[in-house]
């Protein structure tokens, strides 16, 4: 198994196929294994690299609070694609890793060929909406530190997951699903790449959260996904992956 080491941390990944690099970054609580699906269809035309991030999966859980963050991990996906040769790539990503595109976008706009945001949300704008969002984050934090693994919900990709233990998500929980600024919403306007913005038409929680980003990057295309929740490519992998075809067909030459 690779490991790409982070100043010590050892983050896990995989490199499948050959062609135009696509990194999937996976959702919080879950890992690459949510990708083995989109591995298969695409690893035939594109190098599809997946990953696990810190604190989840294969990837190391360091155990100081300060090394989980936004730019750690936006640095760890610049550090993959610079390991596997990719000066740019396709950035996509679901639910956390779908919001670590985006700051990875607004941060190396340059190393970005095209975007692909699944059932995920650009942050908040309001001071008071990003404190109710970040409470949530410490407490999924606290009961996964009382009460180890048991307290991760059922669905359907965390279900695919393999965690050591719980210490790692509840730190990333903390430093990584929390956002500390309107950064990365403000940056949408700035996107000069094409964008799939998909979401299932079931993951309520996400709907205007994807009408927003579909509104605001100028050269994105908004798909909806029938009979889907919030892993629309694991409930629906057959049309998922449609989309994504789809859209990879129409992007210009690298």
């Amino acid at each position: 198994m690779a490991k790409l080491d982070r100043d010590g941390v050892k983050i896990h990944y995989e490199v499948h196929g050959s062609g135009p690099v696509i990194l999937l970054s996976h959702g919080y609580s879950s890992t690459a294994r949510m990708w083995d699906g989109q591995i298969a269809a695409l690893k035939d035309r594109y190098q599809v690299v997946v990953w696990d991030m810190r604190g989840h999966g294969e990837s190391d859980y360091p155990t100081d609070q300060g090394l989980y963050s936004e730019a750690l991990t936006v640095g760890d996906m610049k550090a993959l694609l610079d390991q596997v040769g990719a000066r740019t790539a396709i950035i996509a990503g679901l639910s956390l890793g779908g919001y670590m595109s985006l700051a990875f976008t607004a941060s190396h706009p340059e190393r970005v060929r095209a975007l692909m945001l699944f059932d995920t949300g650009p942050g908040f704008k309001k001071d008071e909406a990003r404190a109710k969002w970040n409470e949530t984050a410490r407490q999924r934090a606290a009961n996964l530190e009382a009460k180890g693994l048991a307290t991760l919900n059922s669905s359907d990709e965390v279900k695919l997951t393999r965690h050591r233990d719980a210490s790692g998500l509840a730190r990333a929980a903390r430093g990584m699903l929390a956002q500390e600024n309107d950064r990365v919403i403000q940056s949408l306007d700035k996107v000069a790449v094409p964008a799939l913005v998909l979401v299932g038409a079931n993951d309520t929680n996400f709907l205007a959260a994807t009408d927003y980003m579909a509104a605001k990057i100028k050269q994105a295309i908004k798909v909806v996904v029938a009979d889907a929740g919030h892993a629309a490519n694991l409930h629906q992998p057959v049309l998922f992956n449609q989309a994504v075809e789809a859209f990879l067909a129409r992007l210009p030459a690298a």
